[in-house]
């Protein structure tokens, strides 16, 4: 696509052009109503219930509103309001028209929107069904497939499909093989059919191959959804007469080189080619009880400062591509960090707590996925104590500035209970897990310096920064290693750094964003997709693809 528009994450359902949300005490009902001219770009039409960003991101915020304004709500029915398709997956013309990055980044996005129901899911209990009234094909049916149970209509036509490979030359690349194997326990070569057909598998074969859970005839098939559901809710543990909390649109402000927020500011360097993205203590009196917590409401510190953060990392990935080295920042008071931490312990089974406890382990891995190079720079002024020290340990690398002869300034970090398993990685591990391969030595000797504010000399010492300069070194040593850094493929960096970061036990997450990252980033750039008779070029155009045919 030629010089695109800055794409904005933030909208609110009276602004939606393709979801329709509605409440029903415990059930909500999440149906897909996708307007064809509402693309998110020009030169395409969202036909038959298809998606691009811009439909991706209403469901992103649909999801919040009823995680946050909505605890009453314990499942969610995922269907279609347009007659006989439920959805057709992403729009081919606009992947056709896309530019590589574009394609991967809206991959992605679309990627972290279904496993963060399947997050919902497994921590709030926050239940969905996917009720398929229609035909489900490619991106539809990995939407279905995200959710904890799949009904289908049992009409004679309605049908599941993953049709990438024999249609478009490409793979169902957010999620869909992984689910189907790792997550439904599809035989696999029954897999390997259904995913080479294009016209899928309905009815009761598609039980049968357990595709999805239930099949119905269209008299009884909204009873069947209805009934499941209200089981499903009966399981769950939010709230039937929890007070919801509106999320407002963020206070942002958009300069030529900076993004800022009331606790989060990013500054660009573009000579540089680097961002600082800073993140801000908590100040002031804050909330000490569940009371108080429900009060503030979208205020409540974490909450805003959770919410602020995944805006400016989806920001700088979509808008600042360029960009690919984030200097990661704190400033403030550790102990106004610390004694946030302490409230999201003791209140942890608040329903709102949960929720943006959520919200930050969802934030935190975005982080952890993102396609940038990232250095935690510890400096007089910062703040990486517990909650906050994730940032650093989500980082490649980390310098931690000494000052032997300074120790009032001298900048400390220190590890907290939350560090040992409160935002896990997708993996499922902690990041200090992940950082020392689970070795019980090195763990216990960071857990013994826990609660300590630790100089730079200690944290080496127990390896929790990777370079301790002191204030001689420290311009040269950080300048010469940024400047390295960005000198450097950015393909490549991609590459290793999604191989060093999951260096853990591989699982569903890490097997779908680790196939994003290397088998559909291949795929996408290779003629046979996208060269001049590409699948995914000539699509629509009743010519056939061109291929070559030699195995790669």
């Amino acid at each position: 696509m030629s010089t695109p528009t800055r794409v904005d994450y933030q909208t609110e359902p009276s602004r939606y052009r393709h979801w329709k949300l509605k409440f029903d005490g415990a059930i909500a009902t999440l149906a897909i109503d996708i307007d064809e001219t509402g693309g998110l770009r020009p030169g395409y039409k969202l036909k038959l219930n298809s998606y691009d960003l811009g439909v991706d991101i209403e469901l992103h915020d649909a999801l919040n509103r009823i995680r946050f304004e909505h605890p009453e709500v314990k499942s969610v029915v995922v269907t279609s309001l347009k007659d006989k398709v439920f959805c057709s997956g992403a729009n081919i013309f606009m992947l056709g028209v896309s530019s590589h990055a574009w394609k991967v980044n809206f991959c992605k996005f679309t990627n972290e929107t279904r496993n963060g129901i399947e997050d919902s899911s497994a921590h709030s209990g926050l239940k969905f069904v996917a009720a398929v009234n229609g035909a489900c094909a490619g991106g539809g049916y990995e939407l279905a497939l995200a959710c904890d149970e799949i009904i289908l209509v049992d009409d004679r036509s309605s049908a599941v499909s993953l049709p990438e490979v024999p249609l478009l030359g490409v793979l169902p690349g957010t999620g869909g093989l992984t689910r189907v194997t790792d997550k439904r326990h599809v035989r696999h070569d029954l897999a390997d059919i259904f995913c080479t057909s294009v016209e899928g598998v309905r009815g009761q074969k598609a039980k049968d191959w357990r595709l999805v859970d239930a099949v119905a005839k269209p008299a009884v098939f909204a009873q069947a959804v209805q009934e499941r559901a209200m089981q499903l809710a009966a399981g769950s543990h939010r709230p039937s007469e929890g007070q919801g909390v509106a999320l407002p649109a963020l206070s942002k402000t958009i300069e030529a080189d900076a993004l800022r927020y009331t606790h989060v500011t990013v500054e660009i360097d573009r000579t540089r080619r680097t961002a600082s993205l800073t993140v801000k203590a908590p100040t002031g009196t804050q909330p000490a009880d569940a009371v108080a917590i429900a009060a503030a409401g979208a205020a409540w510190y974490p909450l805003q400062m959770g919410r602020e953060l995944d805006d400016a990392i989806l920001e700088m990935r979509t808008n600042e591509p360029e960009i690919g080295t984030w200097l990661i920042r704190t400033e403030g008071d550790a102990a106004a960090v610390l004694a946030m931490d302490e409230t999201l312990a003791k209140f942890s089974d608040h329903w709102l707590v949960r929720e943006t406890t959520g919200l930050l382990r969802r934030t935190f891995s975005r982080l952890d996925v993102s396609s940038r190079s990232l250095f935690a720079l510890i400096e007089p002024g910062s703040c990486f104590a517990g909650t906050f020290l994730e940032l650093a340990l989500a980082c490649d690398r980390s310098y931690h500035l000494a000052l032997p002869d300074d120790a009032a300034r001298a900048p400390k970090i220190t590890v907290g209970e939350r560090n040992f398993g409160s935002y896990p990685m997708a993996t499922g591990q902690s990041r200090l897990a992940r950082r020392f391969y689970e070795e019980a030595p090195a763990l216990e000797a960071v857990r013994a310096q826990a609660g300590q504010a630790l100089d730079a000399d200690a944290a080496f010492a127990i390896g929790l920064v990777t370079a301790n300069p002191d204030d001689i070194d420290w311009a040269d040593e950080v300048r010469i290693a940024i400047e390295e850094r960005v000198a450097m493929s950015p393909d490549a960096l991609t590459g290793l750094e999604a191989n060093l970061r999951f260096n853990g036990p591989e699982n569903m997450v890490t097997r779908i964003f680790g196939r994003l990252t290397a088998w559909q980033n291949w795929i996408f750039q290779r003629p046979n997709a996208v060269g001049e008779k590409g699948a995914l070029k000539v699509y629509g155009t009743g010519q056939k693809a061109g291929f070559d045919w030699n195995r790669v």
